[in-house]
C-alpha cells in the first residue's frame, strides 16, 4: 500500500523514515493509506469523491470551497456526480412523456441508476476513476479546466 505523510500529504519513497518534504520522522506524522486532500480537513481524497455523490449538495460543496476544489481527482467525481443527476433527471422526464410505457420503463430506469450510483461511489472510495460514457468525458474536462 503506498504511504503518504500524514503532516503534509507527500508520497513517501518506500522504507523511507521520514517525509522528503516536510522532514516529518516516522514516529511523528507518517501513516499508510490515501494521501490527505487537506491536513486541516481530514478528509481523504478518496472519500471526498465517494462523497460527492450521495447528493448534488456535496458535490457543489467540493467544486467551491477549498482545498477540495484545487483537487483534481475529488473535481472529477464531483462533475460526474451533477452531470449523473442531470441526465437522470432528463431521462426521468422523457419517459414521464411516454405515458403509459413509462410506468414500466421508469423503475427499470431507477433500478439502473441505483447501480450505476452504488458502483461510481464504490469507485471512488477505491481511489480510481470510472469514466461514464458521454459524462465522464465532459467530467474530465471540467475537471481538469479548473
Amino acid at each position: 500500500m503506498p504511504r503518504f505523510c500524514a503532516s503534509c500529504g507527500a508520497p513517501l519513497a518506500e522504507g523511507a523514515l521520514a517525509c522528503a518534504s516536510c522532514g516529518a520522522t516516522a514516529g511523528q506524522s507518517v501513516a499508510g493509506g490515501p494521501a490527505p486532500a487537506s491536513a486541516t480537513t481530514g478528509l481523504t481524497e478518496n472519500l471526498a469523491g465517494a462523497f460527492a455523490y450521495v447528493t448534488v449538495l456535496p458535490a457543489l460543496w467540493f467544486l467551491l470551497f477549498e482545498p477540495f476544489n484545487k483537487n483534481r481527482f475529488v473535481r472529477f467525481h464531483a462533475y460526474q456526480c451533477i452531470f449523473f443527476n442531470i441526465a437522470g433527471f432528463v431521462l426521468s422526464f422523457a419517459t414521464i412523456l411516454l405515458g403509459g410505457a413509462g410506468v414500466f420503463i421508469m423503475p427499470l430506469l431507477w433500478l439502473a441508476a441505483l447501480g450505476v450510483w452504488i458502483v461510481l461511489v464504490v469507485t471512488a472510495f477505491q481511489g480510481r476513476r470510472l469514466k461514464l460514457p458521454v459524462i465522464g468525458d465532459w467530467a474530465e474536462r471540467r475537471a481538469s479546466s479548473a
